[in-house]
């Protein structure tokens, strides 16, 4: 077992999760590319690990993509092997690690314009890798994978909102959003759940929606196939969404998710859609 098979498993992410529908040979990479994914997220979130230490970390990451690993490990070499393969522009795995290098100390987004440029690198250029691994071949193709990587990480972020909290006071909605509703940081660490919370948090949930139809929208025939497993995640989050929505957004005494049964009939109705089987 790899490094990166053995990483993917013990993460029983919705992500992972789609990736059981990929043909071997691109599963295999989609597989090495969640390891990374996986990886560089932890080092920017463990505080159990010193800050210091995660920043070299990550530097590492940044520049051995950038100029090349010295001294590459396992995965270092496997995510080498990956960009070439697939012809992944560098950028983009860059991008992934510089939007995991905003993690390291807790932020504040006065706006959605300035939040949705974490978004982009943390979820948008995910998903522009990823449909090169995929094997989606069309311009519109890159449409949806930014639409959904934005509606993909705002539902993250509205179902993450008192664990982020609890991890070093991390607030990843917009501030001008908050201070409009008059819902303060105080009321945050109370896990004050009221009209004023709830208006944040349905006007977030509606960009989410409308990213997710722009995404359902722009796909192309052409690539429905190749881009089944995003659209198995297009289908568990938007439901995902509309649970927390159902419930009142109850995100500081709950962590919301999908039961296997529901997201094993999104999977069967997304590999039905396409007419194949898993290998």
């Amino acid at each position: 077992m790899t490094d990166a098979t053995a990483i993917t498993r013990q993460a029983k992410s919705n992500l992972a999760f789609a990736l059981r529908i990929l043909p071997k040979e691109r599963r295999e990479s989609a597989v090495v590319f969640y390891a990374f994914c996986r990886v560089v997220d932890d080092l920017a979130d463990d505080l159990g690990i010193p800050l210091e230490d995660r920043e070299r970390a990550l530097d590492a990451w940044k520049e051995g993509l950038q100029k090349g690993f010295t001294d590459p490990g396992p995965l270092e070499g496997e995510v080498i092997a990956l960009r070439d393969r697939w012809s992944i522009p560098g950028e983009l795995l860059v991008a992934i690690v510089e939007g995991c290098q905003m993690d390291l100390r807790p932020q504040r987004f006065e706006s959605w314009e300035e939040l949705s440029g974490y978004t982009w690198r943390v979820a948008c250029a995910v998903g522009l890798v990823a449909m090169r691994i995929f094997g989606a071949k069309e311009e519109a193709s890159s449409r949806y994978a930014e639409a959904l990587g934005h509606a993909l990480q705002i539902t993250n972020i509205l179902r993450d909102v008192g664990e982020d909290w609890r991890n070093g006071g991390r607030i990843y909605l917009p501030m001008e959003e908050l201070r409009a509703a008059g819902y303060s940081e105080d009321d945050l660490d109370k896990g004050v759940v009221d009209e004023r919370f709830l208006t944040v948090m349905k006007s977030m949930a509606r960009r989410a929606e409308d990213y997710f139809e722009t995404a359902r929208g722009c796909l192309p025939v052409g690539d429905k196939e190749a881009m089944v497993a995003a659209e198995i995640m297009r289908s568990i989050y938007s439901s995902l969404l509309e649970k927390m929505r159902r419930d009142g957004f109850r995100v500081f005494d709950r962590r919301y998710s999908l039961s296997k049964a529901r997201k094993m009939a999104i999977f069967s109705r997304h590999l039905i859609s396409v007419g194949f089987s898993v290998e």
